[in-house]
Order: structure tokens, then sequence, then C-alpha cells
């Protein structure tokens, strides 16, 4: 083979070029050096103090106080339910009283059922560099005593004993973080109790000393009750607080880790009204309407109907929380006075639409129901925006009143109207006709009465489902004032069992036409397609691996299934869904909580890591 000129170069420079690699490649060998070793890091220095830069001190705050005996004198003939009790609370603190009698309420003690809107305070001076406070609050109720009652005897009612600590900020004890009805709620038997306890903090966003140095590494002398500093909208100290880490980014417009339907966004817009991101909350408006005429029945939820509410929630760990005209309150709020209309039609052309739109405030749709108390028509629920179930109507015509309810005293009145509540706030909770067949079940009612039942199935379910969810027991049995637990066997259906509180702000699984004649002809949509989540696989292992981690996330009412997703680019973001177990197709998957994965891919869960590193700090204190 001859080898022409061109030839010769190109073989000349490949050779260079292949020298000029491999030396470089021998260069970059001989250089290469030893891996450093890492250095073990230095152990932290934690500054012990409490309270360097102001005097040490105690706030006690008692937000409301409830009684919870109204619901029972209600379903029982008489005028008891006329007479609220006296009480007041006392506080002592390491042993120095706080006595309260005399100084609350318009009388000196509280005369009501429930103080909602009544909130106070009580300072007390602390020792300095004192790590722990004793706290006692006492419910007392001035008793009356005597053939005429003119002698009165305080009885201790409710005590709650804690101990705060001035390091963390926390409390523990009757009440602690974590516990089952909430941090800062304390449910006894006959009162039910909302406290704040603070200590005094030099820059007022109620993160203490300690934590501000030694935990978060935030300014103890910069507030940082509206600082954000992870951009995800909600501020430093309401993070701390609930056990997130103001440093790291949670989506908490869509986090709800007691599955309340409430997410935390909205969660921190209603913290002045008892929300709390780790207890169920419900949240409701409502609005009157003007009389037809002097003879007419008034149209608004009384006082006592919002106990009853309120009280059957309670029992079932869900607090309650109704507007029926907040001072405060936004525009559009509750407590309104809305025209008078006969008729609100459930589902043809409706008018629900008009007060849903101008009386009932933007910012509280998806997080409250509305109620409107109206005229005729004992009561139904209606989707006003897309197929949602949160708007009710309940009518107090004399004809719902009298006729169809039977009510003939200004008790029973106000206990019937009630039933028809409960029983439509039921729907908005899930318990609807598709779920069950026992649900809104009429004896010889056609419309509904399923063509797959049978007359003697039919007739199991009216006997047996002891609900205010079946028809055929809302004006037959006048002390029924509740749903079903399940207990009736077969033909029974546990409702609080399968409670979905965001049903309110999903869409029904079915849609009510016009022309529909029977539950029969509803169109039903079961058609949820999961988590949908772009970036992001779910992973089994991990979910099976770390359940009871995941689990410690969760502060709900039921049980749960469980997923853990992980983003597909880089393995490291984790993302945490829970979903209700429950015999009602209503329930999704929600998101409670979010991580990381660590280079030897463990799982860590954010709020965790805080609470390790105060475990450790406490274990070192001297």
């Amino acid at each position: 083979m001859k080898f022409t000129l061109q030839m010769k170069k190109i073989i000349a420079i490949s050779i260079v070029i292949v020298l000029i690699f491999s030396g470089i490649i021998i260069y970059q060998l001989r250089e290469e050096k030893p891996e450093k070793k890492e250095e073990p890091e230095q152990e932290k220095e934690i500054d012990f103090r409490i309270s360097p830069h102001t005097n040490q001190g105690l706030i006690v705050e008692v937000l409301r106080i409830r009684n919870r005996g109204l619901l029972e004198k209600m379903l029982k003939i008489g005028t008891s339910w006329k007479q609220p009790p006296s009480f007041y609370y006392d506080l002592n603190v390491d042993g120095k009283d706080g006595i309260l009698k005399g100084n609350l309420g318009k009388g000196g003690v509280y005369t009501t059922w429930d103080t909602i809107g009544m909130e106070s305070c009580t300072n007390f001076h602390i020792e300095e560099e004192q790590v722990f406070s004793d706290v006692k609050i006492s419910i007392k109720e001035v008793i009356s005593k005597g053939i005429l009652g003119l002698r009165t005897e305080d009885a201790t009612q409710l005590e709650i004993n804690v101990k705060y600590d001035y390091r963390t900020g926390r409390w523990s004890g009757a009440d602690e973080y974590g516990d089952e009805d909430g941090y800062g709620h304390y449910l006894g038997e006959k009162y039910e109790v909302w406290f704040n306890i603070y200590q005094d903090d030099y820059d007022h966003d109620g993160i203490p000393f300690f934590i501000e140095k030694n935990v978060l590494g935030t300014d103890p002398t910069v507030d940082d009750s509206k600082r954000d500093p992870d951009n995800d909208g909600i501020p430093t100290s309401w993070e701390w607080k609930w056990g997130y880490d103001p440093h790291t980014w949670d989506d908490h417009e869509n986090l709800d880790p007691d599955i309340d339907g409430i997410e935390n966004t909205e969660e921190y817009m209603m913290r002045k009204y008892f929300s709390n991101p780790h207890y169920p909350n419900m949240y409701m408006e409502t609005d009157g309407m003007e009389k037809k005429g002097i003879f007419d029945l008034p149209h608004y939820l009384s006082k006592e109907g919002i106990q009853m509410l309120v009280e059957r929630f309670a029992q079932h760990g869900i607090t309650m929380v109704i507007d029926d005209g907040w001072p405060d309150g936004p525009v559009n709020g509750g407590g309104e006075t809305l025209p008078f209309h006969v008729y609100l039609d459930d589902h043809v052309g409706k008018q629900t639409l008009s007060f849903y739109e101008h009386n009932f405030a933007d910012e509280r749709k998806g997080v409250f129901r509305y109620l409107i108390m109206g005229y005729e028509y004992s009561g139904f629920i209606c989707p006003s925006e897309y197929i949602m179930f949160d708007t009710i109507h309940v009518g107090t015509s004399p004809k719902d009143t009298f006729k169809t309810r039977k009510a003939f005293t200004p008790r029973y009145f106000i206990v019937s109207y009630t039933k028809n509540i409960l029983h439509e706030l039921g729907h908005s909770l899930g318990l609807v006709p598709i779920t069950f067949y026992g649900n809104d079940i009429i004896p010889g009612d056609n419309v509904r009465w399923p063509e797959s039942l049978t007359q003697e199935e039919y007739d199991q379910y009216v006997d047996n489902y002891y609900s205010i969810m079946n028809y055929y027991y809302i004006n037959r049995d006048r002390q029924l004032f509740d749903y079903s637990d399940g207990s009736g066997g077969e033909y029974d259906f546990d409702d609080w069992g399968n409670i979905y509180l965001p049903s309110f702000q999903i869409d029904q699984i079915s849609y009510e036409e016009p022309s529909d004649d029977t539950f029969d002809d509803f169109e039903i949509s079961d058609e949820y397609p999961g988590v949908i989540l772009e970036g992001y696989e779910y992973d089994n292992n991990l979910t099976n691996a770390y359940l009871d981690d995941i689990k410690s996330l969760n502060f709900g009412i039921n049980d749960y299934d469980y997923m853990v997703f992980v983003d597909t680019e880089e393995q490291k973001d984790a993302r945490i869904y829970a979903m209700q177990k429950s015999d009602s197709i209503v329930t999704q998957y929600v998101l409670i909580g979010s991580g990381n994965l660590n280079k030897d891919k463990e799982l860590e869960l954010y709020p965790m890591e805080i609470k390790d590193e105060i475990d450790y700090l406490k274990s070192i204190w001297k």
C-alpha cells in the first residue's frame, strides 16, 4: 500500500494527539491526591440561657370555656335549658393564685353556656432562669343551695394541671403537644376549655430564646411572627408552634395532616378561631332570613341549636365552630338577615346561588359550610359551585314546624330544626344515599326505594338504621339527635366511622338532574384517578419501611392508608399521602407530610428532625 503525502500528515497528527492526551492522563494520575479525611464535626456550642434580654414572666390565656350540659337538657322535656350555669376560672402558677371570681363576664362570673369571644389573660412574674412552672387552671361552678336557692356553693368541676418548659415554650401533663384532644384544648367531662400559655419574650414572636439560639438559628431580638425565610407562605412562629421547620419549604397550601379539609394555609388563616392543623375542625357560617309577616316564626339558628351541634361533634373528636354573627367577622360573614324567599329549590334554578355569591365571604369558600335558615322546605343540601355539597338550607315555616315536625313548644322548635341541620350536615360529610341504602329512607316512598331492594330489605333498613340520616326517625323519635355507630347489625350503617370531613369541598359522586324521579336515576361518577403528582412515583418499599414514622404525621380520628412518593429526577424529595379507610367512596388521598431521602436512601421527615434536636438538647440540659 502506497502512502500519499496527505495520509502521512494525518497519521503524524493522530500520533501527536494520542501522545498529548496520554501525557495529560499520566500527569493527572501523578498529581492526584488522596481523599481528604473528613474532620469530625465540632460539637455545637449550646446557649443554655433562658431569658437574657427581658425579665422572665408567664402569661396564661383562657380563650374559651364551654359547658357541655345543654344538649342533654334540650333533649328532655322541661325548662332547664333556659338556665345557663354560672361559673368562673382560677389560676395557680407555682403556688401563686390568680382568683378570677368577681372579674369575669357581666356580673363577675360567666353566666352562659359558652364564653366564645370573651378571651382573658393573667400575668405572673417568674424567677430568672427558672426552667419549669407548674400551671393549674380550675373551672368552678356557682351552685345554688337551699329551698329558695339563696345560698350558693362554689364547686370545682375541672382541673387542668400542666408543666410549662421555658426552654421549649411547650407544656406537658394533662394537656400536651400531640395528645388526642389537641394542643391547648382540654375536653373534660363537664367543661371544654381552650387556652394558651407563653412566656415573656423580647422580640414578641412567641419563640423562646433557647429555641431561637439552639434549634432554629433565628435572631432572638427580631420578631419572627411575620418573617418567612423558606417562602412557603407561613411565618416562622406558626411553623415552629405546630412542628414544622421554618427553614424548609412546605407545601402548606395542600398539607392537611388531620384530614379535615382545612389545609395549613387555611388553618393559619383561622388561627384566631381555635384552628389546629393536627386536630379536626369544622367551620360553618349561618345567615337568617326576614320573617314573612308578624305571625311568622323566626328564621335563624339559635344559640341553643349551635351548642347542640357543637357538643355532638365534640363527643366524636371534632371541634365545630359556627359564625352566627361574629363582631370581627369578614364582610358578608355570619349573622346576616337575607331577604324573604318562600321557597329555595335544591336542584332546579337554585336561588341559593345568589346568597352564596353575595352573602358568603369568598375567603371562606372551601373552609366553611354555608347554612341558610329560610322559610319553606324542611331541609336540603345542594351544590352552589360545581357539585360540592357546601350549601345547606333549613326552613322554619309554620308548615314545616307544626305539620311536619310536630314542634309545638319553644324547646322542641329549636330541637326539631337543629335535627334537620344535623341531617344535612351528614350529607356534607359524605353520608349520601348512593353510599348506603338506608340514607334518606322513608317508609312507603317509592322515590327513596331503590329498585334493587325487595320490600323486606327496604323494611329492614327503615327499622334498623337508627340514625338522623334515616327520615323515618327524624321526627318519630324526639330524643334522637345523632348519627348511627353501626351497632344495629347488617341493615345498619356506621355513620361516625365513615364520616369524611373534606367531603364538602370535593365533587360528589353523582349529579341530580331536574328530571330525576328516584335515587336510581342519579348519574353515578366514580372516576377518582388517585394521586396525580407529575415528576413523582410511588415507592412501596419506603411506604412499608417507614410506616410507623409516617403515622406520626397524622393526627386524624380514623384509620388510613398511606403512600410515599419520591421525585423521579433526583430521588431526594418525598411526599406522604394518606386516605381515610371508609365504606364511603368519596374519600381521596391527602398530603399529610413531606421529607427527603438522605445519601443512604433513608427517609427523613421534616418535623421529626426538629423534634429529635429538641429531645437531644433537653437530654444534655445542665
